[in-house]
């Protein structure tokens, strides 16, 4: 009887002869330490196609700087043409592969209404799109970059007051001229989950375009996979962050692609008054880019305007 009452715990112990000795190690089934760690990062790998993308894209800056300053000083389209292939070869180099879903228009006067998340939309946009920016004065201050950005036609536009007035009228001459513009209505970039609302200001001189073509961008493939939430901080670029660092962490990643949604164009006749086009276009862009997001087929999508009682 007494043989029968043991302790719960010597229960459970297995047998003494098949107790361990020695703790299991496990060993990496290939050799060769962090190099051949397919479930870690590679910092080498990483770091070196970095330095390599951003080498070679400020090379082909500076071999397209003189090329471009020449051909604004004569007549044409070349200046526009080259524009577009220096945008697309920087992509090239920077590992972006670009989606275009959606017709290009070519048309001259065309007014293109964006989301902006990210300093990679004047890149792919540039790519994509044969017209001119208009971005915020304080990006033709900064080195290297302003002088690209003087050297692509890009209309300035500044926080005073003072001066919408001539800053309108550029752009209105622009337009008149032809030329077409590439705008963000937001104002400022997002962190890419969302679209903010569109300012109806930005679309002062919306009746001096032939037409509206809204455009909704977003980063959907990170290493070839579908991109999700957690991977927005890699193309976005907002609030307080530097270039620099951004521009370096994006370059050590492969398998980058972007998806650009061409909608429907609209005439600014067709619609009232700028802030029932802001709401429309919003809306649409807003639309496609949640299309995007979450990796769903995506289709152009008309303008439709808010109907009021």
């Amino acid at each position: 009887m007494d043989a029968s009452i043991r302790d719960p715990a010597e229960a459970l112990a297995p047998p003494s002869r098949l107790r361990r000795r020695k703790p299991l190690r496990f060993r990496r089934a290939l050799p060769g330490g962090r190099l051949f760690d397919v479930m870690g990062d590679r910092p080498f790998g990483g770091r070196f196609r970095a330095v390599r993308r951003l080498v070679l894209g400020t090379l082909w800056t500076l071999a397209a700087m003189p090329v471009q300053a020449v051909l604004l000083l004569l007549p044409g389209r070349p200046k526009i043409v080259f524009a577009r292939v220096y945008w697309r070869v920087m992509c090239f180099l920077l590992g972006m592969r670009i989606r275009v879903v959606g017709t290009r228009l070519g048309a001259p006067r065309t007014l293109y209404l964006a989301n902006h998340s990210s300093w990679l939309d004047i890149l792919v946009l540039g790519a994509t799109l044969e017209a001119a920016f208009v971005s915020k004065a304080e990006v033709g201050r900064w080195p290297l970059i302003g002088t690209v950005a003087r050297l692509g036609r890009t209309v300035f536009v500044s926080r005073s007051r003072g001066r919408t007035g001539n800053e309108a009228k550029e752009m209105r001459d622009r337009l008149a001229t032809g030329n077409s513009l590439i705008l963000f209505p937001e104002g400022t970039s997002s962190d890419g989950t969302r679209v903010l609302p569109f300012r109806s200001s930005f679309l002062a001189v919306a009746d001096a375009a032939e037409l509206i073509q809204p455009v909704s961008v977003a980063y959907d493939r990170l290493g070839g996979l579908p991109a999700c939430r957690r991977d927005r901080p890699v193309f976005a670029w907002y609030g307080d962050m530097s270039i620099g660092p951004h521009a370096w962490r994006l370059c050590r990643h492969a398998g980058l692609r972007v998806t650009i949604l061409l909608h429907d164009p609209v005439e600014p006749s067709a619609i009232p008054n700028r802030k029932a086009l802001s709401a429309a276009a919003e809306a649409t862009v807003a639309e496609g880019a949640a299309i995007l997001r979450q990796n769903r087929e995506p289709r152009p999508l008309p303008v439709r305007a808010a109907v009021t009682a």
